[in-house]
């Protein structure tokens, strides 16, 4: 763990990545192996995650990378999680708070559970999986984390639903971790895109670039992480440069 008054980013860190294998979690793993940090991500699907820590091993071979699957959504399952990077024995000094799933639909027709499940997923994952860490980085006063908010954390929108509900209460989440750890040295950022083109757009064509790429958001995410530990970027707002769809 840095400790001295350089910044965070300088050596090789851990990170934590949660949802990491695809999208922006993935970029987001790309850009900090790239820069020579180690690595540590989960996701829920085992298959895709193991592919994607081959192929970023296979790339940057000169890191640690460890992965394991793990059902987020579920309470015992995220602890599970926190108690295995703890039990590898390494200092998080980054935690990316990413997993995420988005239900589209309407708070007065969508399906019965729907606001349950995005709950589950998009808030109680990170809460719970952030709590079994921060014993850990608080005794060590150092650390920063990233929390995967969205455009509908901060305005609703039509079809937006129960996803929308979860993201005003992941920003809520991230908000309150913020004033809590100031004392302790930890950084908190919410990051809050845009539309970004990954799989979950299906076959949709973005020759033209309407929408933002996964990497845009890691570039961000990881020049945040690279200040000197006197500055600490609260929101990351980042939209299509023609606005939202």
């Amino acid at each position: 763990m840095n400790t001295n008054s350089s910044p965070l980013g300088d050596g090789g860190m851990n990170v934590i990545i949660t949802g990491a294998s695809r999208g922006i979690g993935k970029a987001v793993a790309e850009i900090f192996a790239a820069n020579d940090h180690n690595l540590y991500i989960t996701s829920k699907n085992d298959i895709a995650l193991y592919k994607a820590m081959e192929e970023l091993q296979t790339k940057f071979p000169s890191i640690t990378i460890k992965a394991k699957a793990f059902d987020l959504s579920n309470a015992d399952e995220a602890k599970k999680a926190g108690k295995w990077i703890l039990d590898s024995g390494i200092a998080p000094d980054v935690l990316i708070n990413n997993a995420g799933l988005f239900e589209p639909g309407s708070v007065y027709n969508e399906p019965e559970g729907t606001l349950e499940s995005q709950m589950a997923t998009n808030v109680y994952s990170a809460y719970h999986f952030t709590r079994t860490l921060l014993p850990s980085m608080m005794e060590q006063k150092s650390g920063h984390i990233f929390n995967m908010c969205s455009i509908a954390s901060l305005h609703a929108y039509k079809n937006g639903g129960a996803y929308s509900i979860s993201k005003y209460a992941m920003y809520g989440f991230s908000k309150n971790l913020r004033e809590e750890m100031k004392s302790f040295n930890i950084k908190v950022t919410a990051v809050h895109p845009g539309a970004v083109f990954t799989d979950t757009w299906g076959d949709y064509d973005n020759s033209k670039k309407r929408i933002m790429e996964a990497a845009d958001i890691a570039k961000m995410v990881y020049a945040s992480s690279q200040l000197s530990p006197a500055a600490c970027v609260e929101d990351i707002v980042i939209r299509p440069q023609l606005g939202d769809l």
